[in-house]
């Protein structure tokens, strides 16, 4: 859930972040999220509160998952 509100409930390695309109996030290298940081997207930018109240802003790029333009899975 990457509403800005839910806390990641366990800690998990992201290597990409699928929205439910077909797009994907993909950080520039594996993230960490820990339990209890916040994902949200900010102006299509995404961003992790950690639990302590640091902000991230990780780099990385979006792609299509879905329709034209999207890689195709063999």
């Amino acid at each position: 859930m990457a509403d800005g509100a839910t806390p990641v409930s366990r800690s998990v390695l992201v290597n990409d972040l699928e929205t439910d309109d077909g797009y994907a996030f993909e950080p520039a290298s594996p993230l960490f999220l820990a339990a209890g940081d916040r994902v949200g997207f900010e102006g299509g930018v995404l961003v992790v509160v950690r639990a302590g109240g640091e902000r991230l802003a990780p780099a990385g790029d979006w792609s299509p998952r879905c329709g034209p333009g999207a890689p195709r899975r063999r």
